[in-house]
Formats: C-alpha cells, structure tokens, sequence
C-alpha cells in the first residue's frame, strides 16, 4: 500500500448540492425555494417574523439593568498567577496586560486586568495592572511587590488642558 493508493471509504464524503444550475441538476430553475413570494427572493431575512404578531422576544418581560459604561477588565487570581510562576509560564519581574495574557491567564479585558486575591501568593512581582482589589494589593506587598495602577487621562481632559496652556501661552 503507497500513499497514493489511499481513499475516504465510500460515501464518508457527500458532495453540496449545487442548486439553480439547470434542469437536469435537479435543483434548477427556483433552485428549491418554491414559487415566487418573499422567501423566493435574494437578500430576505425573516428570523424572527411571525406574520404581524408581536414577536416572542418583544412579548417576553425584560429584567434588570445592563451598564453601558461597565469596564470590562479581565479579572486574574493571585493564586493562578502563583502557580503560572511555579510552571515557569510567567517569567520575569515585572507583569502586565501582555505577560498574562502570554502565560494564558487573562482572557479578554479589553480595558485591562484586575487583580483579585484569591489563592495563596509568595512571588516577589511588581504589577502594572488596570486595577486591584485592597486584599491583593495587600498581599502582594505583603509578598515583597508592588501594585502599580497607571491613572488614565480622557481624551476631552486633554484637549481641554491643550487648549487652556494655548490661551495662556497668547496672553503672556
């Protein structure tokens, strides 16, 4: 038996039908879709429509409160940042954002990482984070670390400081 000679058992692999390709395919002319109406035609989506009622997703009771402004930071235990350090994943002093998403412990937070203190922790490390909590900055320090948490102008702020230092500059 060569390479060449191997094959996919018969009938393991089904081919998709090609509809709207002729008479003999078929599948030609209305391709399966039926005869004229809205549901014939090209570009429709439908899901959801139930012909003028009102829809089951309007009828249902909505609850509670969903905050638009929420930062959405990718929450990270002292304790899993403790065992990546016995593993050899996270390597290194000092530890942001990057390191912990490289080590495969911070999973989206697109606004950055909070640190929680959940586990026990001994690791001297020094943190640049988005935030922390009082009992992992605690015990981080109590570790022989520090907790760094850069402050973040908004860009209104800025402009507004810009455009202050500019008025001033004119008048001196």
């Amino acid at each position: 038996m060569n390479l060449n000679d191997l094959r996919d058992n018969p009938g393991s692999r089904k081919s998709k039908i090609r509809v709207g390709r002729g008479i003999g395919s078929g599948k030609g002319k209305t391709a399966g879709r039926g005869q004229k109406g809205q549901k014939s035609r090209e570009g429709v989506s439908i899901a959801g429509f139930e012909g003028g009622q009102m829809p089951l997703h309007m009828r249902l009771p909505k609850r509670g409160f969903n905050n638009i402004f929420a930062k959405d930071h990718a929450e990270v235990n002292l304790g899993a940042i403790q065992k990546a350090v016995d593993a050899g994943k996270l390597t290194g002093t000092d530890i942001d954002h990057a390191a912990l998403k490289a080590a495969g412990l911070a999973r989206g937070g697109k606004d950055g990482v909070r640190l929680l203190a959940k586990g026990e922790f001994s690791a001297k490390l020094s943190f640049t984070v988005a935030g922390a909590s009082a009992s992992a900055r605690e015990a981080v320090e109590k570790a022989g670390g520090s907790v760094t948490i850069p402050t973040i102008v908004p860009a209104a702020e800025k402009a507004a400081a810009k455009k202050g230092k500019t008025k001033a500059a004119k008048k001196a």
